[in-house]
Order: structure tokens, then C-alpha cells, then sequence
């Protein structure tokens, strides 16, 4: 007994020590936190008293909060005050304004907005605004120029512009507005009268039918009640008759995790488990399932993705995977697997946290990026293929964590001419398109427009009139730095032949170039010049006519066998893994 009595004691007494270990750990973390916060106040107080100049102390101190921030992962932010509009637009998609795409860009040396990318039926585009049209000033309030000033040719000084433009735009809805713009080629100034409207931007641009009964439905973003929009496109879509459907979420960069879940469930029975998510906390871990019966469970059903897929995008992507529910087509997606909740904080802002980790049905989490581990220069890194697990779908397919979703039928990109994308980024693709939408008055049905050869011929003539369009080749630079290594060590002799020959390969000829480079230009002016007629769905429209990703989505759903085969289990002569050039 006497035994028995002292064992008890012991026991007692190390779970008394336990407790107490405890509460002092609990209480030695807050005294840290205090302490710290008290540092940080009495730093800020002495900056503001004794610094040399005088110190902005919100600046100072929202510097601060975001450097902090920065050192865990991209997606815990602050939000200020200020900001919360902007933010509540993104998860909501909706706002009071005018419905248009606005840019800032260089013209003749200054910075100036925009329009450029007007959506269909909203007030801009009634009102008559179009891409390329030069917003001067808004009810009489001067939009080339920004409030306080600054250095007008800076890229700083181009954002705030826009800024201050974009939230100039913005109001309640049914509050009017005057713009007067100035349209490229002409001289005189134009007057709009705007009604504000209540903007709700669909994250369903465009859906169809296809060759081979095909249904295609374009999902660009998981914002508030998105998957309402896709119901609705699906739901028309079997009304047409289509026999399978291409859920496109390229570009797709996700949103609301809840969003996914419904969309999944459009697929999938009720009762499914789609994800589940954990963390530190306990009421961070839940488990998310289908909660009514799907729209169509059996109907075929390709999904593609692409780098841009993210977050939502995975978990829809993913869990399709895992029940073998769709064949996955594209490339690697971009791999974020980590939840961020909302947090309020004093005076109206608010704080984004990344409060867990979600992982998809058959239990793999597709997070790439390690942030709870940084390098010593504070850098991070993706989780190599090495540390990844292998997990099984229902059918007993593999499928691995640590690296996004990999598709079962995977298609390489093939990389854009850095023609093309000076082309792009510099405008003159956007200022051509606008030139010639102002000479034709239509395209004739949508999809069906190609620019002649002829047209081709006058873009050459139009790039090379343009005496700043600058066409710096990497592979420029990169014969330069070749150059000097050759001579400083000395084979620059024996190897000048075969140096003179790559350098007449590589260095840039705009004539050569933009022949050599034909077809990838015409698409880009084909879908710029489609958007003008048909906006985003004419953009959407034209891109697909030369997608690889949707030719083969189409090829696999018009073959029943090949697309059983690719979702059936793994067996010696099939890998269900394949690649596409």
C-alpha cells in the first residue's frame, strides 16, 4: 500500500511540475510578446521625436508590419483601411463603377491611363469608351496628373496614376459621371456621360459547345457565389445535348476554398470528401464534403490546367484526380496548398493569415514551397521531387504531394518569341489592333477572323515606323558576355569564326525576326483585334483556336476507350502518364 501511495504521489507531483512547466511556458511567451510590443512602441516614439527629418510615422509603421509579414509566406498580408475596398472586390467580384480595364502607360514621355479592356454591356462600353481611348478628365477633374505630383515618366508615378483614376471611377451605383477621353489618330477630345452600375464580373466569361458535342466552360476565378456561374453554364450546356464537358481553369489563380467544394459537387456524389484542412489550432482542422446531389456524375469530363492554376483551382483539379473523376490535362499547376482566414484588426483593417495546410481526398497536401524552413540569405525553396509521397486515387492511380497537381496527360508550352512579348508589352500590338478596329467596322462570326497577309505585311511597316520600340534580345546580352570571356581568356583568335557565325544566328533582325516569327504574331493580333468586337468572350474565343491543351481534352473525350484507359488502374503495359510536344 505504502508502495502504491508513494508511485501515486510521484505521479502527482510530475503532473504538477507538468502544469506548471506549462503555465510558465505560456506565461514566458507572453511576457515576450509584450515585451517586444513595448520595444517597437518605444522605438517608434523615439524616431518621431528625435529622428533628424520629420518621420511619417503610419508609413513607418506599416513598413514595418509588412517586412515582418514577408519573412513567413506571400500570402499573410496586412490590409489597411484603405485597402479593404480593393480587397473585398477580389473575393467578391463586385463593385460600383463603369466596368472596364484600365492601364497606365508611357505616352510621349509621361504617364497616362487608359482604357483597356471595356466589358461587354457594362457602362463603359455602352456609353461608347473603347481600348486605347486616353482618359484626360473625370466631372471636370484632371486625370493626367497626380495629386501631390511626383516624377511623371516613373513607374511609381504610373501605378498611383492608376490608382487615383480606378477609384475616381468607382461609386455607388446609379451616381452619374462625365469622362472626356481623347481616341488615338484624332485631335478633339470626346465627351462621356456614365452611369455607374453595380458590377458583377463573371468568373464564367465564356461557355459553349464544341466540335463532337463537346460543352467548354472558361472559370477564371473562385470568387463570391462564382460556382453559381458555372452551375449555370453546365446546367445549359446538358440542355444543348453535349455529351462531355472541358472545365478550363487555366490562369485560374483560385479564391474561396468553399467555392470549390460546390463546384466539385457538380461531378461528384453527395456525402464525398473533397479536402480537408489542418493546422495549429484545433478549429483549423475540417474536413469538407459534397452536400447535395451533383448535376451529372457520370458525364466525361477533361479539366485544364496550367503554372497560373492555383489554390481553389488545385483543390478543384486535385479531387477530381483523386476520384478519378476527370482526366487532368496541361502542365504542373502552380502548387499552393496553404488557407488563409480573415482577421479584423483596429481602426477598419484587417489581417490575411495563413492559418493551415488542405489536402485533397487521397490525403496528399500539394503545397511546393516550403516557408517554415528559410535559407540563411532567408530565401525558400520547392520540396524536391525526392522528399515528395506517393498516394493512390480510388482507382488506385499514383499521384504524389509537394508539387501542385500533375496532370495525367501533360503538355509542354512552348515558350512565347521574345519578339512577341516585346511586341506585346510595349504596346504596339494593342496600338495596331486599335488602328485597324478604327478602319473596319466588323469581323464577321465570332472565331472565324484571321488577319490577311497583307494585313501582316502593314504591322511590319507599322512596327518599324515605331522609332522606341526597343528590341533587346537575351541572346544579345548574352553574346556580349560570351564575347568578353572568349578574350579575356584568350580564344577569341582560334574561335572567331565560329563566334561570327552564331552571332549572325542570334543577333536581332527585325526584318528576319518578324517573318521567322509569323504565326505566333498573327495569333496575338487575331485575338487582340477579336476583343474588340467581342470583348473577353472574343479573346477566350480565339485563343482556344490553337490550344494544344483543348485538342487533346477533345481528341481523349471523343475516344470513350482512351479516356476509361487513362482513369483506369495502373497495370504493366499501362502508366496512364502521357506527354505531349
Amino acid at each position: 500500500m505504502k508502495r502504491k501511495f508513494y508511485t501515486l504521489l510521484i505521479l502527482l507531483a510530475i503532473a504538477v511540475q507538468a502544469g506548471y512547466s506549462q503555465e510558465k511556458k505560456g506565461e514566458d511567451k507572453y511576457f515576450n510578446i509584450n515585451k517586444n510590443v513595448e520595444i517597437f512602441n518605444s522605438v517608434i516614439k523615439e524616431l518621431d521625436m528625435f529622428y533628424v527629418d520629420t518621420v511619417d510615422v503610419e508609413k513607418v509603421v506599416q513598413t514595418g508590419i509588412v517586412s515582418m509579414l514577408a519573412g513567413l509566406d506571400p500570402y499573410t498580408n496586412y490590409i489597411t483601411e484603405e485597402e479593404m475596398g480593393d480587397f473585398k472586390i477580389m473575393t467578391t467580384g463586385e463593385y460600383g463603377g463603369v466596368g472596364s480595364y484600365i492601364s497606365a502607360r508611357k505616352i510621349d514621355g509621361e504617364y497616362r491611363v487608359i482604357i483597356s479592356g471595356p466589358y461587354e454591356n457594362m457602362p463603359a462600353a455602352k456609353a461608347g469608351l473603347k481600348d486605347g481611348d486616353i482618359i484626360l478628365s473625370i466631372d471636370g477633374k484632371d486625370m493626367t496628373k497626380l495629386e501631390g505630383g511626383g516624377d511623371a515618366s516613373s513607374s511609381d508615378y504610373g501605378q498611383k496614376l492608376s490608382s487615383q483614376v480606378s477609384n475616381t471611377l468607382k461609386g455607388q451605383p446609379g451616381t452619374s459621371l462625365k469622362v472626356v477621353a481623347l481616341r488615338p489618330g484624332e485631335k478633339k477630345s470626346r465627351e462621356f456621360k456614365i452611369t455607374r452600375e453595380k458590377i458583377q464580373v463573371s468568373s464564367v466569361p465564356y461557355y459553349g459547345v464544341l466540335e463532337n458535342n463537346i460543352g467548354y466552360i472558361s472559370y477564371t476565378g473562385f470568387t463570391d457565389k462564382s460556382a453559381l456561374d458555372v452551375k449555370k453554364a453546365l446546367l445549359d450546356l446538358k440542355k444543348q445535348g453535349v455529351a462531355s464537358i472541358v472545365l478550363d481553369l487555366r490562369g485560374n489563380g483560385g479564391g474561396i476554398l468553399e467555392e470549390a467544394v460546390q463546384v466539385v459537387n457538380f461531378f461528384v456524389p453527395k456525402g464525398e470528401v473533397v479536402l480537408s484542412t489542418k493546422g495549429k489550432l484545433k478549429q483549423t482542422e475540417r474536413v469538407y464534403r459534397t452536400t447535395v446531389e451533383p448535376i451529372d456524375a457520370e458525364i466525361p469530363l477533361a479539366v485544364l490546367v496550367d503554372r497560373g492554376s492555383a489554390s481553389a483551382a488545385e483543390i478543384v483539379a486535385g479531387a477530381l484526380q483523386d476520384k478519378d473523376r476527370a482526366v487532368i490535362i496541361g502542365e504542373r499547376t502552380f502548387g499552393k496548398g496553404l488557407v488563409q482566414m480573415p482577421r479584423e484588426l483596429p481602426f477598419g483593417g484587417s489581417m490575411k493569415i495563413t492559418s493551415s495546410k488542405y489536402y485533397v481526398p487521397s490525403g496528399r497536401c500539394i503545397q511546393a514551397i516550403d516557408y517554415a524552413h528559410h535559407n540563411e540569405d532567408g530565401s525558400v525553396q520547392r520540396i524536391p521531387d525526392s522528399l515528395t509521397h506517393v498516394y493512390k486515387t480510388v482507382n488506385g492511380r499514383e499521384v504524389r504531394d509537394g508539387g501542385g497537381i500533375n496532370p495525367d496527360i501533360v503538355i509542354k508550352q512552348e515558350k512565347t518569341p521574345s519578339l512577341a512579348f516585346y511586341l506585346a508589352t510595349q504596346y504596339i500590338i494593342f496600338d495596331y489592333a486599335t488602328d485597324w478596329a478604327s478602319k473596319h467596322k466588323e469581323i464577321g462570326q465570332i472565331g472565324t477572323f484571321n488577319i490577311s497577309d497583307q494585313d501582316y505585311e502593314s504591322f511590319k511597316e507599322y512596327v518599324k515606323a515605331k522609332k522606341d520600340f526597343k528590341y533587346d534580345m537575351l541572346s544579345e546580352k548574352s553574346l556580349k558576355s560570351l564575347k568578353e570571356v572568349l578574350e579575356f581568356e584568350g580564344y577569341m583568335d582560334s574561335a572567331s569564326e565560329e563566334y561570327k557565325a552564331l552571332a549572325d544566328k542570334l543577333t536581332p533582325n527585325l526584318d528576319r525576326d518578324l517573318e521567322t516569327f509569323k504565326q505566333e504574331i498573327k495569333e496575338l493580333l487575331n485575338t487582340e483585334i477579336a476583343k474588340r468586337y467581342y470583348y473577353q468572350r472574343g479573346e477566350i474565343v480565339e485563343e482556344l483556336k490553337t490550344s494544344k491543351e483543348l485538342k487533346e481534352a477533345a481528341a481523349i473525350l471523343s475516344d470513350g476507350s482512351r479516356y476509361k484507359t487513362i482513369l483506369s488502374p495502373v497495370s504493366e503495359t499501362n502508366n496512364n502518364v502521357a506527354e505531349v510536344q
